[in-house]
């Protein structure tokens, strides 16, 4: 009943063309579901994650005060238990390594963490930014977070423009950010769950061990929750059914030669598919 009551309320889409990259691209209710930033997607979207090596890195520059954030990352088993952990305190396991534990950043700090993806015997990874000390994220001069991933033999500096997948700016006012999760899914492929989470957190001195439960438990719920995406509104337009000859285009970008007058919907724009 109710896609019967969308499909009645859709427009008319002409002659309708849909990037299959852009199938598993959640349809957030308002604009604010997706966070500024490179390749960034709604709360709920998911996106494939290829290649053997994952990096992903926070970047901070502090304003004012000497500010430490801490890059850490939960490791669950597919029944969200048995955790592991790398961060300031562990700085690796069997298939995650962490880069090492910068506290000033008074000319910017990064810090990295690298997961070796065929080796990896946890199938949840979760990253997190945790505040230790110092300037809020909102407060500090500039702070991001962004991944990328590699071959196994792909040599290089640790940070390459042209391998960043994406790139977050941390502007919430929690004191813990989980931009999104990596999961394994039964075919043995990967693919990141977008989050744009913050937790409230404490004040200062924030680690991963002390937010194990809370952050498996908030993740989960995102995570088993079957979103609203791309492929489900394509099939009801593909039901409405079309009598015009304009075109739309539903991407990840709009690609170069469409017709005139073409309606074009990327992830920034894609509340307007909802009809009120």
């Amino acid at each position: 009943m109710l896609d019967e009551e969308i499909i009645r309320r859709l427009p008319d889409p002409g002659n309708l063309i849909i990037d299959p990259d852009v199938l598993d691209v959640a349809l957030p209710l308002s604009g604010k579901a997706v966070a500024p930033g490179l390749g960034m997607l709604p709360r709920g979207s998911l996106s494939a994650v290829n290649g053997e090596l994952l990096r992903f890195f926070v970047h901070w520059r502090q304003a004012e005060r000497r500010t430490d954030y801490d890059l850490s990352a939960l490791m669950l088993d597919a029944s969200f238990g048995d955790p592991e952990h790398v961060s300031w305190t562990n700085y690796h396991n069997a298939f995650a390594t962490y880069s090492g534990d910068l506290t000033d950043a008074a000319a910017g700090a990064s810090e990295f963490i690298d997961i070796r993806l065929p080796q990896a015997t946890k199938p949840i990874i979760i990253p997190q930014v945790y505040l230790y000390a110092g300037e809020p994220f909102d407060e500090a001069a500039e702070a991001f977070f962004g991944f990328m991933t590699r071959d196994g033999g792909q040599k290089g500096r640790p940070f390459e423009p042209r391998t960043v997948r994406m790139k977050s700016d941390l502007r919430g006012a929690g004191r813990i950010a989980l931009p999104l999760a990596f999961l394994r899914g039964e075919d043995g492929t990967w693919q990141a769950k977008w989050l744009h989470l913050y937790l409230k957190g404490r004040p200062g001195f924030n680690q991963v061990e002390g937010n194990r439960v809370t952050t498996s438990l908030l993740v989960r719920s995102i995570v088993e929750r079957d979103h609203l995406r791309v492929r489900h509104l394509a099939d009801l337009l593909a039901r409405r059914g079309s009598a015009g000859e304009h075109t739309t285009y539903i991407g990840l970008q709009a690609p170069a030669g469409l017709p005139e007058g073409a309606r074009v919907y990327t992830p920034a724009t894609l509340h307007e598919l909802i009809p009120a």
